[in-house]
């Protein structure tokens, strides 16, 4: 009987093979646990990349000229390899010239932008004011567009139209931005925004023309991301609905649209959150010069625009102009993750659970 039950247990216990499985497993589990925290890395690299110039721009003086052209040593003469001003040297560093440090007050305080110059000005307002902007209209674009393609889809389509009108809007998802941009710069400005702008002229660059044109960019997505939330409604409250008697419109804004709010809420901070950083379409379609305006026909300049001309200008590096770069990304990023954090509460606000 003692041969036969340690026979038994001898059997039991992991052979080598085993063994060998069981180390692979805790490896796959290892590589996923990293790569399901990449984006908390990454997110938090992205922080600090950002937080140190911004602490400087606040805190620290900058270069920002020279008394006389002749105490400079340019890199060509002063060798290869240079990276910042820290690497130059100078004839006489008693005639270098600094910019303070920005305080908070001067940056939200201030209405005026002109931080490439000399003795700059360093109100970020004009930057978040065109961001606004620009923002809602693309919303008022998107939004109602967006949520009506989704009912489209979702209630009224056959099966063979929404197989094919799903793909072309995906494709357009996937359209590049400065096609979008150029797109706005020779059709959008000069053919839609100047003839229903009513309250000033419209130039070549505005910003209804940039709005419009990002409205147009983040509609595929938020009529996906709002159709994805209709589909997600159980059948069985549309077709009691039907078997009541009420019509599809009836049907779509009576029990799908509260059925699907937070879905259809999530959708559009996403899709704002996308809008609120680009680049390239407000840089091509808006301009380059800050403006303290709310007027959308005139030029005007948004956060993402500013950091994209900035960031390949002729700024100095660690210059007051830099280090602003880094200043306005961590606004934006702030921003950003702050309209994250809201989508997050509205989905949990606004949920419906069914069983």
């Amino acid at each position: 009987m003692t041969t036969i039950s340690s026979a038994t247990a001898a059997s039991l216990l992991p052979t080598g093979h085993v063994k060998k499985q069981r180390r692979i497993e805790k490896v796959v589990v290892g590589v996923l646990a990293l790569i399901a925290s990449s984006g908390v890395i990454i997110t938090i690299g992205i922080v600090f990349s950002l937080v140190q110039p911004t602490y400087k721009f606040f805190t620290e003086r900058a270069i920002s000229g020279y008394a006389s052209d002749e105490t400079f040593v340019g890199i060509e003469e002063s060798g290869a390899g240079l990276r910042d001003s820290s690497d130059i040297s100078f004839a006489d560093e008693s005639l270098i010239q600094y910019a303070d440090p920005v305080s908070l007050g001067d940056f939200f305080g201030s209405t005026a932008w002109y931080p490439q110059y000399e003795n700059g000005e360093f109100g970020v307002w004009p930057l978040i004011v065109g961001t606004l902007l620009v923002m809602l209209t693309a919303t008022i674009v998107a939004v109602p567009a967006g949520i009506g393609i989704a009912f489209f889809l979702n209630q009224y389509a056959k099966e063979r139209t929404r197989r094919i009108l799903k793909p072309v809007l995906e494709v357009l998802a996937g359209v590049p931005t400065v096609v979008f941009g150029f797109f706005a710069l020779v059709f959008v400005g000069p053919y839609i925004a100047k003839n229903i702008w009513p309250f000033s002229d419209v130039g070549i660059y505005s910003g209804l023309a940039a709005g419009i044109t990002v409205g147009l960019m983040i509609l595929p997505m938020m009529a996906t991301l709002a159709d994805d939330a209709m589909a997600a409604v159980p059948n069985s409250l549309v077709e009691g609905a039907f078997a009541l008697g009420a019509t599809r419109r009836e049907v779509c804004t009576g029990v799908i649209l509260p059925a699907g709010l937070s879905g259809i809420m999530a959708a559009v901070i996403i899709a704002l959150s996308r809008a609120i950083g680009e680049t390239t379409i407000v840089l091509l379609a808006a301009g380059s010069q800050a403006v303290w305006t709310f007027n959308l026909g005139s030029e005007m300049q948004t956060m993402a625009s500013y950091i994209g001309f900035a960031g390949i200008g002729d700024q100095p590096v660690d210059s007051k102009g830099y280090q602003t770069i880094f200043a306005v990304g961590l606004l934006l990023f702030i921003i950003t993750f702050g309209l994250n954090m809201l989508s997050r509460k509205v989905v949990r606000r606004f949920r419906e659970v069914y069983e």
